[in-house]
């Protein structure tokens, strides 16, 4: 991130003057909660949050947070300075767009954003083969599956599963996925079918398995609740249940297979977005053209189509 000076009045106290990049410090202890939750974000060890916080409260003449046992709280006077940090993160994240936007090279950064099972799973040699073609263009990624601020030039180009995406970003839906209902081949080798219990994986966050599901395999013994992808895949590998999922993660698995005779669901779409500031950068715009050709070609995995 860049460094930029504002022209705020200086902040002179008898005790020194603030130096505004502490203030990043502030921000991401209250946050997160503490030192060590900022530390991680911030690339720094805690003891160099801590450092920084104290010279912020020493320039200001005032206690920012107050240290329990469970973590930093900001005072009022901290959350003061939070509120000033985010307004400044505002002004450079827009001051960067507006400067990146007029980029016209096929060179520099490019930050993309993508779960990890989608990288792992379909995107690695897209990325491969994107390097290979534009070895200028310094591509990073950020593997995680929470929505990072594309405002704030977290990234600049992402691939989201969305039913519609905010309208400060712009893109294309590429993909139409569906999903099904996957288990392991050892317990599938041991499964009579029909009405049958069936060993499952429930996901905390879903309501239940749909009535298509439960019209073909009326009995689901769930033997395990999990809230990630990852997990549900690790216990399908063990055997503890089957469970749904994308065709795309399930079909390109040599270690599941799907149930016999469940149905196909639909997913929510794939989109390749950048913000609405971004879109006429030719790096973005070639990436996003290139990512999306090689998505729209595997369409019958994401669809499961099999052959």
């Amino acid at each position: 991130m860049k460094t930029i000076i504002v022209a705020l009045p200086m902040c002179v106290y008898d005790q020194g003057m603030l130096d505004w990049n502490d203030l990043k410090f502030v921000l991401e202890t209250a946050r997160h909660g503490g030192t060590s939750g900022a530390a991680r974000v911030l690339g720094v060890n805690h003891a160099t949050v801590a450092r920084r916080i104290s010279a912020a409260e020493k320039a200001l003449g005032a206690r920012l947070f107050e240290r329990l046992p469970s973590g930093y709280v900001p005072t009022e006077a901290g959350l003061d300075a939070v509120r000033t940090a985010e307004e400044m993160a505002r002004v450079e994240a827009d001051l960067d767009r507006r400067i990146g936007a007029r980029d016209t090279e096929l060179r520099g950064v490019l930050r993309v954003t993508a779960s990890e099972l989608l990288f792992q799973r379909v995107l690695a040699p897209i990325f491969a083969d994107f390097i290979t073609a534009y070895p200028e263009i310094d591509l990073r990624l950020v593997a995680t599956n929470d929505a990072v601020n594309m405002a704030q030039r977290e990234a600049d180009v992402a691939f989201r599963f969305s039913s519609g995406p905010p309208e400060s970003l712009v893109g294309r839906r590429v993909l139409e996925p569906r999903g099904t209902v996957f288990a392991s081949h050892e317990l599938l080798a041991k499964d009579p079918g029909g009405d049958a219990p069936l060993d499952w994986i429930r996901f905390a966050h879903w309501p239940g398995p749909p009535a298509e599901v439960k019209a073909v395999r009326p009995n689901l013994n769930v033997r395990l609740t999990v809230d990630d992808m990852i997990a549900a895949i690790g216990a399908v590998h063990a055997g503890i249940g089957a469970t749904r999922m994308a065709c795309f993660l399930g079909d390109s698995d040599p270690l599941m297979v799907r149930v016999p005779g469940m149905p196909l669901f639909p997913f929510r779409p794939l989109w390749v977005l950048t913000h609405a500031d971004l879109k006429h950068v030719p790096r973005m715009r070639v990436f996003m053209d290139f990512a999306a050709a090689r998505l729209i070609a595997l369409r019958p995995l994401f669809e499961g189509d099999l052959p």
